[in-house]
């Protein structure tokens, strides 16, 4: 009952900085929105049909955790530096 829902959190953390990174966002110049990654929580009619989407809560764990980090104008980029110095960091799909 708890395992799975920490299993596709992980996961879905692994998507999220994969998502970062191939959108090239791993710095405040090239930071995006979250519409522009594709990030955007589904809402509720979608998440009946699809199931339950785990990466607003990845995101929202990350930005917490301050591995991925906002500008004024609402941008996001993944920090590189908070991310190799996390327990996180062990979730990334490769480390540049």
């Amino acid at each position: 009952m708890f395992i799975i829902p920490q299993w596709r959190l992980k996961r879905a953390i692994r998507q999220v900085i994969q998502i970062l990174r191939e959108h090239n966002a791993t710095n405040i110049k090239n930071a995006k929105t979250i519409d522009d990654l594709g990030l955007r929580s589904r809402g509720i009619i979608g998440g009946m049909f699809r199931g339950r989407d785990y990466k607003p809560h990845a995101l929202s764990t990350l930005m917490k955790a301050e591995i991925i980090q906002g500008t004024e104008d609402g941008r996001l980029y993944l920090s590189e530096e908070k991310l190799s110095a996390s327990n996180l960091g062990k979730y990334a799909p490769y480390s540049r």
